[in-house]
């Protein structure tokens, strides 16, 4: 379904459990917006907490004396506390800090958060930004982690593992206020294997995906799976850097990639892959990376992140218009971005490409730019992390969703890009012709014949 479109149908209106909303629905997006509220208020209130008491020994001291509740009270004689947390609402305030550094990978995925850089979307809202080219997701994250970016390209899964404490030892509150593109994957396999394009064949074949949480891994067991692979035993899938993925193929050290662009329609453009399906034949609309940050910053540097992810949202909205693709293309392929040939980029971003075994391609959807962090993402993500055994026990579904997957705060800032905004945070969807319902993630998983879980 597309962020324009209701994702409520007039019959599923019923009233809500507490009387005081005309829907489910509605009760539920109004719970999530006082809990992005409260955040908001924490955030506001520990900025005047830590400038009242700038050593932390003292403000400990003080609250353990009297307590929060009446420190802030206290507090709000003193300091218009009220009129504070309005202001952050509303955006205003000075920035915390100018100059910050994000992070990101060299794909079209992170379209918005290259292209704000050289098309001044950044600037525009005060801010200096380096965008940091790093060679794969693990540096990425560890980088992030350290402290070294303010804010990085992720992939949508992994603000979720990072928050769970998934593949990093420890559990560190993370977010991810926004989408950065929906598609723009594919699967694609080495050009010896024109002929073996039934996925039934593929037993003993190596395939390399970006990272072990990521949408390419999810969709390629998936895809596998559906088609009676089991994606842990009869086929090898390895985590490979985008970047490397095209000389891996060539060099025969795998068989194929569900990878990210542009290095699909680099493999054709080399000559030594063809695009076997795109990743939007199995979930037309499905998220793939994402504007992501740490729970400190949102909450320490209130202001400097509302402008960080308002050029983001704003660059998302400018890359959605297919008019302005050869612009971006031009603008993003340079060696210190993604540094492909703009030929390979517009191919992507147009939708009009070759497909490596002759035939000229159009699908303008191959690719597009959707902010919108739809919370039943997070929930089907969890549930394929649980199916593959990256997760273990019971999974607080919602809470996580509704905790990384900031998307009140998307909300907020899509409006004011002029973006058309959707009234609820969930939505249904189907993937490979099953449909998912966000509300019942334990029964979709074991309908699966095929998991670890």
């Amino acid at each position: 379904m597309s962020l324009f479109q209701n994702p409520f149908d007039a019959q599923s209106r019923l009233s809500c459990a507490c009387g005081r909303h005309a829907s489910q629905a509605e009760h539920d997006l109004a719970q999530r917006r006082e809990s992005s509220e409260d955040l908001q208020a924490r955030a506001v209130e520990g900025a005047v907490m830590r400038a009242l008491f700038p050593q932390d020994a003292l403000r400990r001291a003080f609250l353990k004396a009297v307590g929060s509740g009446t420190a802030m009270a206290a507090v709000s004689t003193l300091f218009p506390l009220a009129a504070a947390k309005d202001a952050f609402a509303q955006g205003t305030g000075a920035l915390e800090k100018k100059a910050l550094k994000v992070g990101f990978i060299p794909i079209t995925c992170a379209t918005p958060i290259i292209m704000a850089h050289p098309m001044g979307f950044y600037a525009k809202q005060g801010l200096d930004v380096t965008v940091d080219k790093a060679a794969g997701w693990a540096l990425i994250r560890d980088k992030a982690l350290a402290g070294e970016y303010d804010a990085a390209h992720m992939l949508s899964p992994m603000p979720l593992a990072i928050s769970m404490g998934v593949g990093t030892g420890s559990a560190i509150p993370w977010t991810m206020p926004a989408v950065e593109n929906i598609n723009g994957q594919a699967i694609t396999l080495s050009i010896k294997h024109k002929n073996r394009r039934d996925p039934k064949t593929w037993k003993g074949m190596k395939f390399a995906v970006p990272f072990d949480y990521s949408m390419h891994n999810y969709l390629l067991r998936y895809y596998l799976a559906e088609h009676g692979i089991d994606p842990d035993t009869d086929v090898q899938i390895r985590a490979v850097p985008p970047p490397e993925m095209v000389a891996n193929m060539r060099a025969d050290n795998i068989d194929g990639f569900l990878a990210p662009d542009p290095v699909n329609q680099r493999a054709v453009y080399d000559g030594v892959g063809f695009i076997h399906t795109l990743s939007k034949t199995l979930w037309d609309g499905h998220p793939c990376c994402a504007f992501a940050a740490s729970k400190g910053f949102v909450t320490q540097m209130p202001n400097t992140y509302r402008a960080l992810l308002k050029a983001i949202i704003e660059a998302t909205a400018y890359a959605h218009n297919p008019a302005n693709r050869k612009e971006i293309a031009a603008a993003i392929a340079a060696p210190n971005y993604l540094n492909q040939p703009v030929t390979v980029v517009e191919q992507v971003l147009t939708g009009t490409f070759a497909d490596g075994l002759g035939k000229v391609v159009q699908e303008p959807n191959r690719i597009d730019f959707d902010p919108m962090p739809w919370q039943s993402f997070a929930v089907w993500i969890l549930t394929q992390m649980k199916r593959w055994g990256q997760v273990k026990g019971e999974v607080d579904y919602k809470k996580i969703a509704r905790e990384v997957f900031l998307a009140t705060d998307a909300l907020r800032l899509m409006k004011e890009a002029g973006y058309p905004v959707p009234d609820a945070q969930d939505k249904s969807f189907t993937v490979m012709g099953k449909p998912f319902d966000p509300s019942k993630p334990d029964e979709y998983l074991a309908s699966f014949k095929i998991r670890r879980a």
